[in-house]
């Protein structure tokens, strides 16, 4: 399906993914570098070999093996182990920036100072204060800002809350997001004094933990969903199991309660020491459940009833015909619907948990394809920036409420001008 058929009055900052704005660039090549070639930087190379309208004319690591590993894609483009004599060169109009959190802000900052596009992989920043300065310095000097909270640019995601958004599954009572692995994110170090830097996830100095990692991307279901943002959170945090093996400090498990205005609340969960129930996003309606993560439209509010004899031998099964007490008891578990629900769309693939379009893994691909095309016009597309800064200040929040064992709200000094996805 790719973006065909979704409102674009809807979802404007689509508009650069349409066919139309495919069209008024063609032919021209968005010239861009790349800061930070690993593990991320590399996913991102592997879908930009696929696209003829971009150049890839600087890579920059400074860890040597990362730089050789991108230099194999681009033998041509210049390299740097400096990212600042990156942004010294002229040809680079835009700048992808894959490095450890701890470095997003200033070298995005860098980055518009220079003149060039930024895409910054998600959190926007390490800080609250940072995200801020970063939101502020681009909103002073214009220009193209991307964050890389790819959802928005999902195509299962779009049309999710798409059908959402016109009531399919009545009114919103409920988000929960889960994300559970078993994998210590531990790599390997082929020296002692290369262990922070090759491992900075582990450690509070570098990094903030499963919030901006993992739930940055899933706190966007429900201000999407809703059109609000979260009035106040809590949650807990703790080691309990992986700082047996080293000697890390960020929580290898997480829980966060969020509460919207409406009173609803959305969770978030992270546990990576056991991996049985995968990654999980769902919307919960009145009328119907939206499985995000298996691109699948549960209509059980209430649950469908077969034919009259089908319900008659499920009663005699069940014995309400019996001497039970009408009502029922309330300490009965729920069963949940044996129905596999209804795809949100065709051609979904579910691997190992995660859903794909086609090649299409979750919306990354499409999230460079807007932002090539925004290297090339200097358009900044209509509200992502906000809605970024936004997923990393409740995943901020959520962290520090986890540490001061608090409930929490943002502070009106971080508040920015948002306007709903809806």
């Amino acid at each position: 399906m790719g973006m065909a058929g979704v409102a674009l009055s809807l979802f404007p900052w689509l508009e650069s993914c349409s066919e139309k704005a495919k069209q008024e660039v063609q032919g021209e090549k968005a010239q861009i570098g790349i800061i930070g070639t690993g593990s991320r930087g590399l996913f991102h190379i592997k879908h930009l070999v696929q696209m003829p309208n971009v150049e890839v004319v600087a890579l920059c690591d400074n860890y040597r093996p990362h730089l050789e590993d991108a230099a194999q894609y681009y033998p041509k483009a210049k390299q740097y182990d400096d990212y600042r004599r990156l942004l010294e060169n002229k040809d680079v109009k835009g700048v992808i920036i894959a490095t450890p959190l701890y470095l997003h802000a200033p070298m995005t900052i860098a980055a518009m100072e220079a003149g060039k596009r930024v895409f910054c992989e998600k959190s926007m920043a390490y800080t609250m204060d940072e995200a801020l300065e970063v939101y502020n310095r681009r909103k002073e000097l214009g220009g193209v800002l991307f964050i890389g909270q790819q959802r928005l640019f999902d195509p299962k995601y779009v049309k999710a809350m798409q059908m959402i958004h016109e009531g399919v599954i009545g009114e919103v009572v409920g988000v929960r997001n889960y994300w559970y692995r078993n994998n210590n994110w531990r790599r390997e170090v082929p020296s002692p004094e290369l262990e922070r830097h090759i491992n900075w996830r582990l450690y509070s100095e570098y990094s903030r933990g499963l919030m901006t990692e993992l739930a940055c991307h899933q706190l966007q279901n429900g201000s999407w969903a809703m059109g609000q943002l979260p009035k106040q959170v809590m949650g807990a945090g703790s080691l309990i199991h992986w700082d047996k093996e080293d000697e890390r400090d960020v929580y290898d498990n997480v829980s966060a309660i969020f509460t919207y205005p409406n009173g609803v609340n959305m969770t978030f969960e992270s546990i990576i020491s056991n991996k049985h129930f995968g990654m999980g996003e769902q919307i919960l309606g009145t009328k119907g459940t939206i499985d995000l993560v298996t691109a699948m439209h549960y209509t059980d509010e209430p649950a469908p009833k077969g034919s009259g004899m089908h319900q008659l031998i499920e009663q005699i099964e069940s014995g309400v015909m019996s001497n039970s007490v009408f009502a029922g008891t309330s300490w009965a578990a729920e069963s949940s619907p044996l129905a596999p629900g209804m795809p949100i769309m065709q051609n979904v693939k579910v691997v190992s948990g995660e859903s794909s379009v086609g090649a299409e893994a979750d919306g990354s691909k499409e999230l460079l394809e807007a932002f090539l095309h925004a290297v090339v016009t200097g358009k900044q597309p209509d509200k992502v920036l906000e809605e970024s800064y936004y997923a990393t200040q409740f995943a901020l929040l959520a962290d520090k409420a986890m540490h001061e064992n608090a409930i929490l709200t943002l502070d009106d000094k971080y508040k920015v001008p948002y306007e709903p996805l809806k």
